[in-house]
């Protein structure tokens, strides 16, 4: 007998030698998350009940219309829950890219930031992604989708986001 157990939460942590307000810029403003993960430009209003938006990258588009899809404006949406820069962003999440992805329930996504004590000007970047009720988005958010050519997922779009920040050029750039 198998039996299943689903994932609803998934947390990641990676380890930043960078200032908390370079960490918390790279991840909000669209002139950094562009440039790492899948290089989808993201828009936060960095307010309780402000809008988060996720928009298709030039590649995406380039994709799509060589395989004659359809061209993609927003791949994601959600609101802002709480906001308190540079240590704490909790926002809900959908991938609307996807029709099944897009079918499923909004998702909580938390960024927390926090110096290693032992390691002053290092900083512990954890991100925790409730993700209950979606298995889609679990699959894809957690990688094992990599292989079909979705994404490395949560380990992949961190660990960009870690090289771009401590070395200036992320995997793709």
């Amino acid at each position: 007998m198998t039996t299943t157990t689903d994932v609803t939460t998934q947390v990641y942590r990676v380890y930043i030698n960078a200032p908390a307000q370079k960490i918390w810029d790279t991840i909000t403003t669209p002139e950094w998350n562009r440039r790492y993960g899948y290089g989808a430009p993201q828009f936060y209003e960095l307010k309780p009940g402000g809008a988060y938006r996720a928009t298709a990258s030039d590649a995406m588009n380039d994709y799509h219309r060589a395989h004659g899809l359809p061209e993609l404006d927003t791949i994601g949406d959600g609101e802002i829950l709480e906001c308190d820069p540079p240590r704490r962003l909790v926002q809900t999440w959908r991938m609307l890219m996807d029709p099944t992805t897009a079918a499923e329930p909004f998702t909580t996504l938390t960024y927390e930031i926090a110096e290693v004590p032992a390691q002053p000007g290092v900083h512990r970047l954890t991100v925790v992604h409730d993700v209950t009720g979606a298995p889609a988005t679990a699959a894809l958010t957690g990688g094992s989708l990599e292989d079909t050519g979705a994404g490395g997922g949560w380990p992949w779009v961190l660990s960009d986001l870690k090289s771009l920040i401590e070395t200036g050029k992320g995997f793709t750039a």
